[in-house]
């Protein structure tokens, strides 16, 4: 008990329970008419905003709002671009259109934090509800980012003076065994003791770093970074630049791209570079999906074991405000499966982390050192 009251297992708790307020306090409702989709909403990340329940707050309906104002303003335009439309028209029409630009630029974010990147892609837009330029914008996502990157630093902070005095608290011991085996276990029979053990710190970082946001997900009122594309393909990014940038290191920038391809015929080496090439920039973009879709799978399979509850009750219904009975009567059984997807998840969680910080050590190795 005393164990369980260590200001590092409080701290901990924290950080936990910090996150999960933030996502429940500042991430609007999702609002959908079908009752499935609006489940499936929860695995979008969702920008934090400053009303969340107010009526101004709800994200989703200003970007809907945008959305129809927009196709209006489209359909204006075609309109004006028909034969039969006259002068008159084209000057309602360009009005219409000066009028909602100052309004869309003029329109005050609603979100905790925006900030402009025009340079940027249009794919990383996250403000939905200006359209003008790219804004990237503070999500839940990234709450749970940095609540993992505290963890890291909590659960760590008294690792070295454990190993030094065999003195520390239930999470000291814990995180130091864990420490421990994924040096023993992973990285040093992989890249030798001498290597193994400069990297080990690195990889310790990206185990948990994974972990602690896979694990985020089974919480109550909590999001799961790793189910986001960008987020794992961020990490799958650092994993080929360590490969590039530590593989030229080691051999050399020209004996790098040399020992590419292996002894072949001279007159094929061109086509088996450009194979070697493509290969070297698969193996990250294979961690990067299969993360993602592991992480994104699980949890899109619990929402629609729980979206039939509400798909037989609409289903079998007199009408909306008269479900049937019948159709909830599927609730225990939805929950049964749901609940043990969840408890297959728990494991796969640290699995997948486990298998990202493997492949990531084993890329990386073989990129140093072509010969293994």
């Amino acid at each position: 008990m005393r164990d369980l009251l260590h200001p590092r297992v409080l701290l901990v708790l924290a950080v936990l329970v910090g996150a999960c307020f933030v996502n429940t306090k500042f991430v609007p409702h999702h609002e959908n008419s079908n009752p499935i989709l609006q489940l499936f909403l929860h695995l979008e990340p969702a920008g934090l905003v400053t009303d969340a329940h107010g009526s101004h707050g709800d994200a989703g309906a200003a970007e809907e709002h945008a959305t129809e104002e927009h196709g209006a303003a489209e359909h204006g335009a075609t309109e004006h671009g028909a034969t039969e439309h006259g002068a008159t028209e084209h000057g309602a029409t360009e009005h219409g259109a000066d009028e909602h630009a100052a309004d869309a630029h003029g329109h005050a974010s609603p979100y905790l934090l925006a900030v402009p990147m025009a340079f940027l892609p249009k794919a990383f837009d996250m403000d939905r509800v200006d359209s003008n330029g790219t804004t990237l914008v503070l999500t839940n996502l990234q709450v749970f980012q940095i609540a993992a990157i505290l963890l890291i630093f909590i659960c760590f902070s008294g690792v070295p003076s454990y190993l030094r005095t065999g003195r520390g608290d239930v999470v000291t011991r814990l995180f130091a065994g864990f420490a421990l085996w994924l040096r023993d276990e992973t990285v040093i029979p992989v890249m030798g003791k001498e290597e193994g053990t400069k990297w080990t710190p690195y990889f310790l970082a990206v185990f948990f770093f994974v972990l602690f946001m896979n694990m985020s997900g089974l919480l109550p009122h909590a999001a799961t970074a790793t189910s986001s594309i960008f987020v794992t393909g961020a990490m799958a990014a650092t994993t080929l630049v360590c490969m590039l940038v530590f593989g030229m290191v080691r051999q050399g920038p020209i004996s790098f791209w040399k020992h590419l391809v292996p002894h072949v015929p001279i007159f094929i080496w061109p086509l088996m570079f450009v194979v070697e090439v493509v290969g070297l920039v698969i193996k990250p973009v294979a961690l990067m999906l299969r993360l993602f879709a592991t992480m994104t799978g699980g949890h899109m399979v619990i929402l629609a074991f729980m979206g039939l509850i509400f798909f037989f009750a609409k289903t079998y219904g007199a009408g909306p405000d008269s479900p049937s009975a019948i159709g909830y009567a599927v609730a225990p059984l939805s929950v049964g499966f749901g609940v043990f997807v969840m408890i297959i998840e728990s494991f796969v969680v640290m699995l997948q982390a486990y298998i990202f910080t493997q492949l990531s050590v084993i890329f990386i190795n073989m990129a140093m050192h072509p010969e293994h």
